[in-house]
């Protein structure tokens, strides 16, 4: 069959999840041929992944029918034929819906496929003198061997139509021994590390991913964010992300000295350990930031506002955020005024209401509640629908209220007088107190994260449903 030259790069869906097949530009005259077998720039701009490949590997394969696989490997792999002619086959061996699906083509110099980790990879010479040849984005060693999952070439429930049948072609002993697909055990997916998963927003992602052996959860005393050591004692190669719900939040201790150290390996260096981490190993990487980063002197803060932290807390969020903007691969989510299992303002009101006590709150802030268990919906949305990679303003819904405001509703809803409480100036309040300086304006303009697709729930509906389920915790 003669090789098609002057074809475009051009991307084609397959049956399985990820696995994507390119056809490849090859350029010929009467000397010969020329192919770009790998191009970064034009293949992303194609949708393919940016794998990030370290090492070439090249199988040649002295007669037709030479067949090898089928092996699901724990990387990802870029295929295409230097010369020669394949049948290829590949099978889904990953756990999920698409497990034991199979999809086959016949490939030649101008066309390559992408192979996601954990789809099981086969192959078949047509030619003599075949060189198949494919990036991988991890370095082969002996210990490898032992996490990639096989496949028989002959299983019943995969009927792979070898061109020519397997009884007369060239097999490895090892490649016969394989199992068959219902001896399989299916490759389990790359896992998501949630640190600081004792805090308000770590217990939400507990909830919200029970269950799922693919997320684990890290707190301080098995996983110190602070040193390096707990970085290298885990083998990151087996991680897709990491979402750190960790962070100093004392937002007046953080002016004294030990709380400035404090805020500051806990919100900046801890996170520049993670931002590398991530670099390294191409994780993603989940941050949450505060409505504290910046002045408070607009009404509403878009995501792309400058930083202009008043205190030291919102000195050490803008730095963490700085940071983390540099990793490939990251998410912001930028939110206000959380409230979640622990102790939060909400809560502090509710018992106040149940004792009878007359407070004064300040009634010059301005801002909305940030439910922990909508932030962790949020976290989970933009991983699941891939979203773009950025900074995400997030806040539950409704018009921007006073701290005293949301009091007077917390107890109202507790039963006690809206009137019990009293509204005072920021200036009053804190007066004759060490406190820090704190943003007046704290509300976050939501428009980009509905655009991503995430409904916002609003304030006074989850309001109701937290004072509900946590009044016997109160």
């Amino acid at each position: 069959m003669p090789l098609e030259f002057s074809k475009k790069l051009a991307a084609h869906e397959t049956p399985i999840p990820g696995v994507v097949l390119y056809d490849l530009p090859v350029h010929g005259d009467n000397r010969g041929w020329f192919k770009e077998n790998w191009q970064r720039e034009k293949m992303i701009g194609l949708g393919l992944p940016d794998f990030r490949p370290v090492q070439n590997n090249i199988s040649f394969n002295e007669k037709a029918g030479t067949t090898r696989g089928i092996h699901a490997e724990p990387w990802d792999k870029f295929i295409s034929v230097a010369t020669g002619r394949i049948f290829g086959a590949w099978v889904d061996l990953r756990e999920g819906p698409s497990f034991g699906a199979v999809f086959t083509a016949e490939l030649d110099p101008s066309q390559a496929i992408f192979i996601p980790r954990g789809v099981g990879n086969a192959f078949q010479t047509l030619e003599d003198n075949t060189a198949y040849t494919y990036l991988v984005n991890d370095h082969w060693s002996a210990d490898a061997q032992g996490q990639y999952t096989f496949l028989n070439l002959a299983d019943e429930a995969a009927a792979i139509a070898w061109p020519i049948p397997l009884a007369q072609a060239e097999l490895s002993d090892k490649d016969k021994a394989h199992p068959r697909l219902g001896e399989v055990s299916p490759m389990p997916a790359k896992k998501t590390l949630v640190v600081g998963s004792d805090g308000q927003l770590g217990k939400a992602l507990r909830k919200l991913y029970d269950g799922d052996a693919s997320v684990e959860f890290a707190s301080r005393p098995g996983f110190d964010l602070t040193t390096a050591d707990s970085f290298n004692n885990r083998n990151w190669k087996n991680y897709s992300a990491i979402i750190n719900a960790a962070a100093y939040t004392a937002v007046d201790a953080a002016e004294t000295p030990e709380g400035r150290e404090a805020a500051w390996a806990v919100n900046v260096s801890a996170v520049a350990l993670l931002a590398r981490t991530a670099v390294e190993h191409n994780l993603t990487l989940v941050h949450v930031s505060s409505d504290y980063v910046f002045d408070g002197v607009r009404e509403v803060h878009p995501e792309d506002e400058a930083f202009t932290p008043l205190g030291v807390y919102g000195q050490t969020k803008a730095a963490g955020d700085a940071i983390v903007s540099v990793v490939p691969r990251h998410y912001i989510v930028r939110t206000s005024w959380v409230i979640g299992e622990g102790n939060n303002f909400v809560r502090t009101m509710a018992k106040l209401a149940a004792k009878g006590v007359k407070p004064s709150v300040v009634n010059d802030q301005y801002g909305r509640l940030s439910f922990t268990k909508d932030i962790a919906a949020l976290i989970r949305h933009l991983l699941d629908t891939k979203a773009a990679f950025g900074t995400y303003n997030f806040s539950n819904d409704g018009p921007a209220k006073s701290w005293a405001e949301i009091a007077s509703e917390v107890y109202e809803q507790s039963g006690a007088s809206r009137d019990d409480v009293t509204g005072v100036t920021t200036e009053e309040y804190f007066a004759d107190k060490s406190a820090a300086p704190r943003p007046l304006n704290s509300t976050l303009d939501l428009a980009k994260v509905r655009e991503a697709g995430f409904e916002v729930v609003d304030s006074n509906e989850r309001l109701k449903e937290y004072l509900k389920s946590d009044v016997d915790q109160l």
